[in-house]
This record gives C-alpha cells, sequence and structure tokens, in this order.
C-alpha cells in the first residue's frame, strides 16, 4: 500500500498489523548520488527506530539494525566491552550458576556409601545420622517398600535400579500407608505421599535458614555442571560472539599449545587484523612463555585447584616475569617446588634468560641443580634457628663444595650423602590396589600399592600423581575407614582396603590458623605439662586445676590480651599494627599463673623454650619426655614449644605432624601419604626425614610418597612411575618395582635420573 492511499486504511484493532513506511525508490547506475543513498537510509533508520529494510526485486528482503539486536528473534545485547566475556562480572556469567560452571547437587553415591547395608541398617547416611528421627524415617521406609514389593531388609545391591530410584527420588503422587510406633508404646497411621530422600534434601537445603542444616546436607552433594550453561561458565550471549568460528570458552578450552598454533594461524581480514595485531602480539607472548618452561599440555580454562604443585609454581612465575623487563631484582622462593628433575632444565634456562637479558635473580633454593647452575651462593648456617643465622660460605659452587663448614657444600661435593638401603623391605604379602584410575589424565589404569614398606609414586609434573593418590585412593580410602565426605575420582574399584584401619594425609598446610596454637598445643606435650605444673606444691596450695595454666581459658590467662601475648592496634587508613601486651609483656599469663615454677622456670619461661632446652628439662617425665623426643627426631629440637604455627614453614608444619603420628600407638595396620615432603627441606633436613619415615614402616605401617627428590626415591622399597609425560601425554603406568628395576626403564624419565643416584649403569628394559 502507498503512503497516499492511507486515507483509505481500515485496520482491525483485535489484530498485531505491522506497517513498512516505504522511504525511497532507487534504480542504481553509475551516476546515483551517493548522498541520496545516505539521506534514505539515515531517514529510514530515524522512522524505523533504528531498523530498516532494503528489499531487491526478485531477492529476498533484507533487514539492517543500527542496535546490538537480533530483528528476528528479539534478543538483545548490551553493548560489547571486556566484561562481556569475563564469567567474574555479573554482565558476562550465566545466570543460573553465577560464572562458576557448576551447582551444587545432592550426590546419590553419597547418600547411599555402604550398598552391602539394608535401609533399615542405615544404608540412608542422612537419615541414619538424624538421631532421634531416624525410627520416623525407618517407619516411612517400610511404608515404601511395602507399597512397591521390596524388603527393607536386604542389602541395596539386592535391590533393582527401579527400586533404589523410588526410595531416593520418590513415587510421584503415589500414597503410601505409614504406620509409626512411638518410643512411648503409641501407634499412629496416615496416608502421605512419599517425597524421596534427594527432593527432601534438596528441599530443606533451598527453604532452611539454618547454616547448619546446610552444611549437613551440602556432606551429600556434589558439584554439577550447569544445565543452562553446561559448564561454559558464560551467558548465551557472550558464546554467540565468534572469532574465527569459535567462541571465547571454546578458544580458553584449547591447550597452550593449541593456543598458540591458533593464535599464529588465525585468518582475518586485513581491516580485522589492524585491530587484532597488538591483542594476538600480547596473547602470543604470554602464550609462548609458558609453553616454553613446559607447560604447552596445560589447557588455558584449567581451575587453579586442579593444578599440581609444580605447574602452580611455574605458571606464577610466568605471571611475574614473562614481562620481560631488564634491570629488575627478581626473587623467587624455591621455583623448583613440584618440579621432577627432567623439567629443572626448563626453568633454569628461563631464569638464565632472564639474567642475561640484564636483570639479577636471587633465588631461595636447596635443588641441587640449581645450585650447580648459579653464579653466586650464599649458605647460611650452620644450624637452623638459634642454631643458625651466620653465613658460613660464600661463593661459586666450587668454593662452597671446598668449604669444610658448609653443610652444603659437603652434600654438593659427596663428602656427606644419602645413603642407599642395603636391602628392601619385601612388604607383608598384602596390598591395595586401584583399578580404572581415570580422573583427570588417567588413562584408566591399574595400579597396586603394597603395603608394609616405603612406596613412592613418581613421574613428571603434572602426569598425574597426585589425582592417582590423593583424588582417588585417599578420598576412597577415608570414605571407607573414616567417614570421609570429599567423593573420590573417577574410578573402577578399590580393593584390599580391609588390610588398613586407618589412613592419615600428612600435608604441608598449617597446624593451625591462629597463634594460639603451636607445636607444644598440637602435638600433646601441652597438657601433660600443665598438668606438671598442677601437681605443685604451690598450685596445690592455691587450688589451681591444670586449665589455670591455659591461655585459652580464663583464669591463668592475661585478661588484658586475651592470653593472646600481644594487642592489635586499628590505624585508620593504615594497616594495624601488634604490640606487645603491656601487662604481661607477650608472656600471654597473669601474675598469679607466672608465681608457680618449677625448678625456678614458670609455664611461660617453658613455652620460650626450645625442643632440645625443654628435653633436657623434662628428662625425668617420661609422658612429656617422649613427645619431645619425637620432635628432635624430625629434626625440630630447634623450634620454641611455644612458637606460633601461623610461624611455621611448610616442611616445619609437616614435621610437626609427623612427631604427632610417632608419639601415637602404632597399630601397624595405618597407611600414611604424604605428597612432596621435602619441600622447603635441605639435604640434612632430608636425611632426618628419612629416619622418621624408615621409623614408621618399621613399626609395620605402609607408607606412600609422592615424590620428585632423588634421595627420598632411591630409599623407597617399591616405586609406581607415571608418565611419559604431563597432562593428555601422561597417566599412563609405566613402570612398577623397586629402585634398581626402574632405573633400567628407558621410557621412563626418572628411571633415568635414577641410575646417577643408584650408580647403576643403563641396560635396555621395557616398561612394565
Amino acid at each position: 500500500m502507498l503512503v497516499e492511499d492511507t486515507d483509505s486504511l481500515a485496520l482491525d484493532k483485535q489484530k498485531w498489523h505491522y506497517i513498512d513506511i516505504v522511504v525511497d525508490r532507487l534504480i542504481i547506475r553509475g551516476d546515483t548520488e551517493p548522498n541520496r543513498v545516505t539521506e534514505s537510509v539515515e531517514t529510514a533508520l530515524r522512522e524505523g527506530e533504528g531498523v530498516l529494510t532494503v528489499g531487491r526485486e526478485g531477492e529476498d528482503d533484507q533487514v539492517f539494525s543500527e542496535q546490538f539486536a537480533c530483528v528476528a528473534c528479539g534478543i538483545s545485547l548490551p553493548e560489547i566491552e571486556p566484561r562481556t566475556f569475563s564469567f567474574n562480572s555479573p554482565h558476562g556469567a550465566c545466570s543460573t550458576c553465577t560464572g562458576l560452571g557448576y551447582q551444587l547437587e545432592v550426590d546419590p553415591s553419597l547418600v547411599i556409601q555402604n550398598r552391602s547395608l539394608s535401609l533399615l541398617e542405615g544404608a540412608i547416611v542422612p537419615w541414619a545420622r538424624s538421631g532421634a528421627a531416624n525410627a520416623w524415617y525407618a517407619s516411612m521406609m517400610e511404608a515404601v517398600a511395602t507399597e512397591n514389593d521390596f524388603s527393607p531388609r536386604v542389602p541395596v545391591r539386592e535391590l533393582t535400579d527401579e527400586q533404589v530410584n523410588i526410595v531416593l527420588y520418590g513415587a510421584g503422587k503415589q500414597q503410601v500407608k505409614v504406620r509409626h510406633r512411638t518410643g512411648r508404646g503409641r501407634t499412629y497411621t496416615w496416608n502421605t505421599a512419599y517425597e524421596g530422600v534427594i527432593p527432601n534434601l534438596q528441599r530443606r537445603y533451598r527453604d532452611t535458614e539454618s547454616d547448619h542444616t546446610r552444611g549437613e546436607i551440602e556432606r551429600y552433594m556434589a558439584q554439577r555442571a550447569c544445565r543452562s550453561c553446561e559448564g561454559a561458565r558464560l551467558r548465551p550471549e557472550a558464546l554467540g560472539v565468534l572469532v574465527c568460528g569459535r567462541n571465547i570458552m571454546e578458544v580458553t578450552g584449547l591447550t597452550i599449545g593449541e593456543g598458540l598454533h591458533w593464535v599464529r594461524a588465525a585468518t582475518l581480514t586485513a581491516r580485522e587484523m589492524v585491530i587484532a595485531d597488538q591483542i594476538l602480539k600480547e596473547i602470543d607472548g604470554r602464550l609462548h612463555f609458558l609453553d616454553s618452561i613446559g607447560l604447552d599440555y596445560v589447557t588455558m580454562s584449567r581451575t587453579a585447584r586442579t593444578l599440581s604443585g609444580g605447574e602452580a609454581q611455574r605458571v606464577r612465575l610466568a605471571t611475574q616475569i614473562g614481562s620481560g623487563l631488564t634491570g629488575v631484582l627478581y626473587v623467587c622462593d624455591e621455583p623448583t617446588v613440584g618440579l621432577h628433575p627432567h623439567d629443572d632444565h626448563r626453568l633454569i634456562g628461563t631464569l638464565t634468560r632472564l639474567r642475561d637479558m640484564g636483570n639479577t635473580v636471587i633465588v631461595v633454593e636447596h635443588d641441587d641443580a640449581m645450585m650447580r647452575a648459579a653464579d653466586h651462593i650464599v649458605d647460611l648456617g650452620p644450624g637452623a634457628g638459634e642454631h643458625g643465622g651466620k653465613i658460613v660460605a660464600t661463593g661459586n659452587v666450587a668454593e662452597v663444595m671446598a668449604n669444610e663448614a658448609s653443610l652444603t657444600g659437603a652434600y654438593l661435593s659427596g663428602r656427606k650423602r644419602i645413603p642407599v638401603p642395603e636391602e628392601r623391605r619385601p612388604g607383608n604379602g598384602k596390598s591395595i590396589a586401584v583399578t580404572g584410575a581415570r580422573e583427570n589424565n588417567l588413562q584408566g589404569i591399574d595400579v597396586e600399592f603394597p603395603l608394609g614398606l616405603l612406596g613412592c609414586v613418581t613421574g613428571v609434573s603434572g602426569s598425574g600423581k597426585s589425582t592417582l593418590v590423593y583424588d582417588i585412593l585417599y578420598k576412597r580410602l577415608a570414605q571407607a575407614v573414616a567417614q570421609g565426605r570429599d567423593r573420590p575420582g573417577d574410578h573402577d574399584e578399590i580393593t584390599g582396603i580391609e588390610h588398613i584401619d586407618k589412613v592419615v594425609n600428612i600435608d604441608q598446610s598449617p597446624i593451625g590458623r591462629t597463634p594460639r596454637s603451636n607445636p607444644a598445643t598440637y602435638t600433646g606435650a601441652f597438657t601433660p605439662i600443665r598438668e606438671l605444673f598442677a601437681t605443685l606444691p604451690e598450685a596445690r596450695i592455691r587450688g589451681y586445676k591444670p586449665g589455670r595454666f591455659s591461655f585459652n581459658v580464663k583464669g591463668g590467662r592475661c585478661e588484658a590480651c586475651q592470653g593472646e601475648g600481644y594487642i592489635q592496634i586499628e590505624m585508620q587508613f593504615l594497616p594495624d599494627v601488634t604490640v606487645p601486651c603491656e601487662i604481661c609483656q607477650g608472656r600471654r599469663y597473669n601474675r598469679e599463673a607466672l608465681e608457680v615454677t618449677l625448678r625456678d622456670q614458670s609455664i611461660a619461661d617453658v613455652l620460650a623454650m626450645t625442643v632440645e632446652t625443654a628435653l633436657d628439662f623434662f628428662w625425668n617425665y617420661s609422658r612429656i619426655r617422649s613427645k619431645l623426643e619425637t620432635l628432635r627426631d624430625v629434626g625440630l629440637g630447634y623450634i620454641r614449644l611455644g612458637q606460633p604455627a601461623t610461624t611455621l614453614s611448610g616442611g616445619e608444619a609437616q614435621r610437626v605432624k609427623l612427631s604427632t603420628e610417632l608419639s601415637r600407638r602404632a597399630t601397624g595396620r595405618t597407611l600414611y601419604l604424604l605428597d612432596e615432603p621435602t619441600t622447603g627441606l635441605s639435604f640434612e633436613d632430608c636425611a632426618a626425614l628419612l629416619r622418621v619415615l624408615h621409623r614408621l614402616v618399621d613399626h609395620g605401617n605402609s607408607v606412600l610418597l609422592i615424590e620428585h627428590n632423588l634421595d627420598l626415591i632411591k630409599n623407597a622399597d617399591w616405586i609406581i612411575d607415571l608418565g611419559p609425560g604431563a597432562g593428555n601425554r601422561g597417566g599412563n603406568l609405566l613402570a612398577f618395582g623397586t629402585p634398581e628395576t626402574l632405573a633400567q626403564v628407558e621410557e621412563s624419565h626418572t628411571g633415568r635420573y635414577l641410575r646417577n643416584a643408584l650408580g647403576v649403569e643403563a641396560q635396555v628394559g621395557v616398561a612394565d
């Protein structure tokens, strides 16, 4: 209809109508004025509120819009900016999972953990833990079983999948007749719809206002990919923007090596390349640095918690020094943490290039290869704690090796070494076997862990060691013997669990998060010390109990500082300042508690003693002496009993945990797991650690290490080597056996380095 015909236009007000305004008609010739086309387009966009249609004779109409919206479906976008593609911003994050990529959902495997139990024996863990309400749940379960023709008294594994699903998810609107007998003997009967265990937990989790209830239900929940974004973490509009046919999550899902190739092979038009040139150069530079330090196999979107220690260390290094500045002083604290000797040369090469560019690199390190590559070494000692703090030797590696006073030089030169055991333990004949391990990069491997010996899992960084030992083995054993709540990694089965009665994971996490925790309290030595002070004549006269000598409770502690020993002063616009308490002068106790002394030493004086001093002081008190001896045996004779836990290094905290385990009565059936216990330890500390580990095994226990340190690997009775590479190039079982066996396997990087440590000649061998 033409504009001039609108006078006769009649519209039905009950219907939607679309009216187009024809702005111009053109026949495109060589002499057509561009200004006319421009003016017509501007007019059409103005009258059409940003939308215009171009109709060409014999062809379909084309619709154009100056808005960030689809003219066909109506989906609109805000102006595209960097935050549109960030899952940490509400502008780009998926609205369902808020950018996490997952949601917490009740996991059936955590609700029913032991399928050999019947429903009435507590197979449904949330109901078994419900205390008094358990009887009501039992009545409900019997009613559901009766209605659906199965017995609640047979093991769950004998029920069909359909019957288990009814228990877990309910039976819709089906009514069941519940008959419940109370503790007072009264019987009640009623009809109700059975909700199902999982819908019940999910409803309570969603509706409750109690943090305790929410935390309890989270014990049975696991992470599941978000159903809206399928784990992509971004809103659909952000995922609809493509570069070279890929959206941003598809690009970050590439490995660093693949991403580097994608950046360099990007096919863009000349105009697009002008826009993207500097951006691509920046991405190329960052990815190239990560690739050069051996992280080409890591996907760019991989979460930080899934990185191994060595991978995380190298990512941090890339973040700090990837800019390639000159004239900069770089200070690195043990950058080789988590690195296999095979990976050391990449890191050393990176640091060397930084030096050659005109920078200065200072490294705090215990690694043999790093020290030998250094231009200048400063060796501190000679001991630890109050026995150290002096410069023992300086110079290049040859000068430090020649210095007789240097303990480090003695190990570097070979004057002192950690010996190879004369014989390997055969074990106790029992083992734990993992079948079909396929979590993360593991390739569905079957691994057997012999018990009664010192075992070690080796392989290059990122080969799957922590996934196998911690994510699968430890979490499953913790579920079986310690009611652990963490879900183990993907695997088929673990057998032999009955051969152990306890599993202990000794990591390098702090022994306490506040200064109130210290070695004396953690190891349990402080309890008999306080009891001893309570038996002294002065304490008995005053009626003091052991609690009087605790700085955590009222009575003996200084109330001015609440037993902290210091006062924290809040400074407006500045960091808080910590100053010693003016009342107790940092001693943590009040005057009355300090007046009770043992051989002129108050309880505060005892906490200020080193372990060695305290051991001499309490030598005649066996309960205290035994705990202090284990601290000394693990090489911690220099730390103070009351030293705040927050001031202990990771290696010190781990050895405090080890000493605590040593002081406990050995069951002979305990499995100890340690992930790289040599982190932060010198050669002499490693020797002390080995003595402790051998002592644990000699008591009949089993110890399993994840380790790269060759001194510990060569002392193992049994080695399991994963590889051959990292990421998708690893996850296979290369070899297993004694260190001598592993040294003959050509495919094993660990085996090649182990030959030098053992002093054996290479032979032609194959992986088992």
